[in-house]
């Protein structure tokens, strides 16, 4: 509730209904005054963010103290005192993946030093290894330009790794491979339009030069598991359902359970999850900072809690018994895993394609 003074007049202006105490029975409107101040409007927005930050930092002692209990008490109709779960969920998601994002960011330096290293390392043999298999036909314009771009590139070439799908041959017979992007593209180019790979193929190679070490050393892969990274808070968010689905399945015979109240149940484990992570990787960066062992058994304690916080989680909102309660946690981590497994296929493909 506000602080500011209410209007003499008791219809709503929000939908003219007649009010009856502070607020409008019809819509929540507060029936007060419309005319405020720059202090009142500084005043409001302090109460609100201090009521938000009281509402969450209540909630999540909640969880952590209770576990179980405030999606038990939101499902209930008690939820004046905590904060929405949506609400809650979407803040500390943000904060957790904005603190992520931040402490595995990559070094390009560091990376593409690491790249131009292992280049200059096997270069020489790759050479070598290409003149041999070259023999006697090396006097084949092709192959002996295919010989000078692998000289002269930085990027390492490995004849075991490429395989059959860097096989080509042109429109006047010449065969030869595909050392990179372009050279691939040129050829392409070169082929009457009825006898060019189709757009599946062309993905496919643009993924193989962009992701396989033979052409571009860790970069292509650490470009990849950036993009999965990346997409995680998606995948996460798109998992919730499917986690809120295997509750409703497990506890099919629980009728007085709807699907909303699993769902409930699944968006205050997510905060708690996302907290319990924050605890785990500021304390691992810690360790790696400091060295002390303390940091390292606070890191192995946090990961230990996640699952015995989910079971007692079980325990406490179904209210079944602990062997029953038990064997439905064993299935319910086992379920769930393989959806993140098929999710994460799904976004890491989606990832792949999108180079």
């Amino acid at each position: 509730m506000s602080h500011h003074h209410e209007r003499a007049d008791k219809e709503c202006l929000n939908c003219h209904a007649q009010v009856i105490g502070r607020f409008c029975h019809v819509c929540g409107q507060e029936n007060i005054e419309t005319k405020e101040s720059f202090w009142t409007l500084t005043s409001h927005f302090v109460y609100d963010l201090l009521h938000f930050d009281g509402q969450f930092f209540h909630t999540l002692g909640a969880l952590f103290r209770r576990p179980g209990f405030v999606a038990r008490e939101y499902v209930a109709g008690k939820r004046a005192s905590y904060l929405h779960p949506i609400r809650m969920y979407l803040f500390t998601s943000a904060v957790f993946f904005l603190l992520f994002f931040s402490l595995n960011k990559s070094h390009p330096n560091e990376r593409s030093s690491t790249a131009v290293q292992l280049t200059q390392e096997d270069r020489r043999k790759m050479a070598a290894e290409l003149q041999a298999a070259v023999g006697h036909t090396a006097a084949d314009s092709a192959l002996q330009g295919m010989i000078a771009e692998l000289r002269d590139t930085t990027k390492r070439l490995s004849l075991e790794s490429i395989g059959r799908i860097n096989d080509y041959t042109t429109s006047t017979g010449v065969r030869g491979r595909y050392v990179s992007q372009e050279k691939y593209d040129s050829v392409q180019h070169a082929l009457p339009p009825a006898k060019r790979d189709g757009w599946l193929t062309r993905r496919i190679m643009a993924m193989n030069f962009t992701f396989n070490p033979a052409y571009n050393g860790t970069k292509g892969i650490d470009t990849l598991k950036e993009m999965i990274v990346h997409r995680l808070p998606y995948m996460l968010f798109v998992s919730l359902p499917f986690f809120a689905l295997l509750l409703k399945l497990l506890y099919v015979r629980r009728k007085n359970f709807y699907y909303s109240d699993h769902a409930v149940f699944t968006l205050y484990h997510y905060i708690l999850s996302f907290v319990l992570l924050l605890l785990f990787f500021g304390s691992s960066g810690l360790h790696t900072l400091t060295g002390w062992r303390v940091f390292s058994i606070l890191r192995s304690l946090f990961l230990l809690a996640w699952p015995v916080y989910l079971f007692i989680e079980m325990k406490k909102f179904y209210g079944q018994g602990y062997l029953k309660t038990f064997g439905k946690f064993i299935l319910l981590n086992f379920l769930a895993s393989l959806v993140l497994g098929i999710l994460f296929f799904i976004f890491s493909v989606i990832s792949a394609f999108q180079v």
